[in-house]
């Protein structure tokens, strides 16, 4: 089966002005970073009690969302991927390309009670991408495609000489055995893990200029699928985007936050320029993560608006009897969200788009959009491109309805 990632990348590198694919990954890969505490806490947790989900709880929502088919790509620690790559086959008849870290640099590892996280980041790699590609040290080329042949290399600028040299260096060297061994990536940029690093101001500019400085001397056998990378708001992206249209731009997460922060950060991105989302604890800490991921490729295909739909997501929740973290008021406010994995350095506050006033959700009747009994028919996709915002909340309303159930 052609992968989705595969099919999208190829659309966007023949006309990257016009195409309007967009590449949703889900970074199930923290318990490289937080160990126990990676899965997230435990719905069944009572108040005051700190339980988190298990490593097997944890597994099961990746077969879950994967079997969804809602993501184009599922990140995850070398550990799980041979689990579900190479010993369960989970995406063998899938279009979800699996995908694992392939390095895990000092600013990630997040110990209860640790400081680690601290100092500047090191460069280091607990992988070998020939566990990643086949599960056992020296692959025999047939091996090569049991396992995943995508993984996720992460680097971190500081703007001092020693560190970022060594940081390069390393780098050089997994590009170089990568390519050796077929083995592709894509490429995580953090913002500096020290505070005053770099001026805030020139931030978006530094990491701009850091990728671009970066990926000049390495020839395309080497060069990443695409990037992940801060949302520095629409000058940096469109600075990256139009300095070179086939580097194509992700953006990363960030911490939880609010639904709204999730979504009108995926929809701020694209309109920008981004074409891939990587979301990780936005995704692992939702009420109803197949519901929040649905949500957030309706976005992302231009389907929904952020508020618009924040209020459908609260909406499924209510149906399935699932009680939200916040109330739809608070969940549909923008807020500071930190962008690092410590969530002590790099914050961005993306501003609440105006909305209009919706009205009444009229919905189209017409028996090329709709069936007679007035819910959208599945022989022909409704116009979105006609509806208003309340006619297309209106429409996926009723079409998550006979999803999740009544």
């Amino acid at each position: 089966m052609q992968k989705s990632l595969d099919r999208k990348l190829a659309a966007i590198h023949a006309d990257p002005a016009g195409c309007r694919e967009f590449i949703l990954a889900d970074a199930k890969d923290a318990d490289m970073a937080f160990g126990v505490g990676a899965p997230g806490h435990s719905p069944e947790r009572h108040d005051g009690e700190m339980r988190f989900r298990t490593l097997a709880e944890y597994r099961e929502q990746i077969r879950q969302i994967a079997r969804s088919e809602l993501v184009d790509i599922m990140l995850m620690s070398a550990s799980t991927s041979d689990a579900l790559t190479i010993g369960e086959r989970l995406f063998d008849n899938s279009p979800v390309t699996p995908a694992a870290r392939a390095n895990d640099t000092t600013d990630i590892h997040i110990l209860r009670g640790g400081k680690l996280h601290e100092p500047a980041a090191r460069p280091f790699r607990s992988a070998a991408l020939d566990h990643i590609q086949c599960g056992h040290l020296d692959c025999e080329p047939a091996e090569r495609n049991r396992g995943a042949d995508l993984g996720l290399y992460s680097l971190t600028f500081n703007n001092d000489v020693d560190l970022d040299r060594q940081t390069l260096e390393q780098f050089k060297l997994f590009r170089e055995e990568a390519e050796r061994k077929g083995f592709r990536y894509f490429l995580e940029v953090f913002d500096p893990n020290l505070p005053g690093a770099v001026p805030p101001e020139r931030l978006g500019q530094f990491i701009n200029d850091a990728i671009a400085r970066t990926l000049a001397g390495v020839a395309a056998a080497g060069r990443p699928l695409f990037l992940k990378i801060v949302y520095h708001g629409p000058k940096a992206l469109e600075e990256l985007v139009a300095y070179d249209p086939h580097l194509v731009v992700g953006i990363l997460g960030g911490s939880a936050g609010t639904t709204r922060d999730a979504f009108q950060l995926l929809f701020d991105a694209k309109k920008y320029g981004a074409r891939v989302a990587l979301f990780g604890r936005k995704i692992n800490n939702a009420e109803c993560q197949l519901a929040f991921v649905e949500f957030l490729s309706l976005i992302a295909d231009g389907h929904l608006e952020p508020e618009e739909a924040v209020k459908a997501y609260h909406g499924v929740l209510q149906k399935l009897a699932i009680p939200p973290r916040r109330p739809l008021a608070k969940d549909l406010i923008a807020s500071a969200g930190s962008m690092s994995y410590s969530g002590s350095t790099t914050t961005i506050s993306v501003p609440q788009a105006k909305q209009p006033v919706a009205k009444p959700a009229q919905i189209p009747t017409s028996p090329a959009r709709f069936s007679s009994t007035g819910t959208a028919s599945d022989s022909k996709a409704p116009d979105f491109a006609r509806m208003t915002p309340a006619e297309r909340l209106a429409y996926h309303r009723q079409r998550l309805d006979r999803q999740f159930g009544k």
